[in-house]
């Protein structure tokens, strides 16, 4: 074979690997498209069936095709126009209410897990610190972050602060422990042998600890992504002025089934797809790992 020729066919095979590779997560996405197309169906089709023989009251239990109809008479709940402004457009007052709601929980989580990172790696790292505060920090994570939620509106009043703070307190103490346990479970080995090559302390830590610890600690926030987002729904529905959580607060108070059920479809569609994009960082992140393994999923 000629030096053009066993060129040619080095470019080719990564080529011929991506585009397989492209082929597999194709057909993957596909699959888990039409199973969740179908779980869907069928979810909704047996609440139509049961309102259909009567089971599902439509004044309580409302089916899908009556709250989901008409959207631009359930948007007008979502738009937070002062009076006499003009009215936002249906899609844009959805839209910019699912988004608050959103931002509030991704800087609850940001926050949150940077600053347990810290606190974790310093209770771990240095005895001084883990006389200090790891005693208080455990009498402090028991307590459910719905406990914090007067003591949120104390400090910071109404409004987006008080929602962050719940999301960040209903984070912080199970990340914190989280990271200490990770870090003392990190092979010994890998420790020795970072040594013996001459690696420095703060080498060994950001080369060896943190690429052991990530996929721990990324899971266990991914496991805490739902409980945020239960948090800030709750946090909204009594103080800040926006917000899924207000929506359902509303609906609730003017026994708006139709728009309860509503908003419950928009908030499990937003969850969701935050789950799926926090797999997709949680694949990038951790490129190291195969694509099979618990972190990568």
């Amino acid at each position: 074979m000629s030096r053009a020729a066993e060129i040619s066919v080095a470019v080719a095979a990564p080529r011929t690997s991506a585009a397989r590779r492209g082929r597999w997560w194709g057909r993957k996405a596909a699959v888990a498209a039409a199973w969740w197309v179908a779980s869907v169906a069928l979810f909704a089709g047996l609440w139509e069936l049961a309102w259909a023989a009567g089971w599902a009251p439509q004044l309580l239990l409302p089916p899908p095709h009556i709250f989901l109809r008409d959207f631009s008479s359930q948007a007008r709940y979502f738009d937070t126009s002062d009076i006499g402004r003009a009215q936002a457009a249906p899609l844009l007052a959805v839209s910019t209410t699912i988004l608050a709601t959103l931002l509030r929980v991704l800087a609850g989580l940001s926050l949150g897990f940077a600053a347990s990172l810290v606190t974790g790696t310093l209770i771990a790292q240095f005895r001084v610190v883990r006389g200090l505060v790891l005693p208080t920090l455990t009498l402090l994570a028991p307590i459910s972050p719905i406990a914090w939620l007067p003591v949120s509106i104390f400090l910071f009043g109404i409004g987006n602060a008080p929602a962050v703070f719940m999301v960040f307190v209903g984070v912080y103490f199970v990340m914190t422990l989280a990271t200490i346990s990770q870090i003392n479970g990190v092979s010994e080995t890998y420790l020795n042998v970072a040594r013996t090559m001459g690696a420095t302390r703060r080498q060994t830590f950001f080369q060896v600890v943190v690429p052991s610890i990530l996929p721990g600690l990324l899971q266990t926030l991914r496991l805490n992504l739902f409980a945020a987002w239960m948090v800030v729904l709750l946090a909204e529905a009594v103080g800040v002025g926006s917000g899924l959580g207000q929506v359902v607060m509303l609906a609730r108070n003017t026994f708006n089934a139709s728009l309860v059920f509503f908003a419950m479809t928009l908030i499990g569609l937003t969850g969701y797809l935050l789950d799926m994009g926090f797999r997709q960082l949680q694949r990038r992140l951790l490129w190291w790992q195969p694509a099979s393994s618990g972190g990568g999923r």
